[in-house]
């Protein structure tokens, strides 16, 4: 008897749970907010055979700015890669990975920091693409972008999301 073994991508992290609290150490410092601005542990597991890179995004779709507001682009995370933690866009380039821009207008993890009021949802995204490099992507790529150009790529996704309020 053959057993097929389905993979199913999967994203976790130690810093947070899903539907939980973003801890401050991962909470942008500025505008008002007094966080760490240390981007959260991700790891992941289950990736679709035939990766052969995946793309993060973090995204607030709950910002008062039109379209959202992205917190964090990166790509070219070489397929190997079973996790991200606190990286400089340095380590990141050593590493192989590209960040974009996000709507801080950096090329970095940026943390939540939602206007006064309600708890905004922060929803980390993990793509497995069929492509490296990223064709068309490049270091001022922006969240939008980046969705654009991942479209056909996409082998699997996960997401996990954090819940911040001030």
């Amino acid at each position: 008897m053959l057993l097929a073994v389905i993979l199913t991508l999967v994203l976790t992290s130690s810093t947070f749970t899903e539907g939980g609290a973003i801890p401050v150490r991962s909470v942008y410092n500025g505008y008002g907010c007094t966080g760490l601005n240390i981007a959260p542990n991700l790891a992941w597991s289950g990736a679709p055979a035939g990766t052969r890179s995946f793309a993060l995004t973090a995204f607030d779709p709950d910002a008062p700015a039109p379209g959202g507001w992205w917190h964090w682009v990166a790509f070219d995370i070489p397929a190997r890669t079973i996790g991200l933690g606190p990286a400089s866009e340095d380590e990141a380039k050593a590493a192989g990975m590209t960040y974009g821009v996000n709507s801080f207008g950096k090329r970095a993890y940026d943390g939540p920091c939602p206007p006064p009021g309600r708890p905004h949802h922060y929803v980390f995204t993990l793509y497995a693409l069929d492509v490296n490099p990223m064709s068309g992507a490049g270091p001022r790529t922006t969240g939008p972008e980046l969705r654009k150009l991942i479209e056909g790529h996409v082998l699997g996704t996960a997401t996990l999301t954090g819940l911040y309020g001030r």
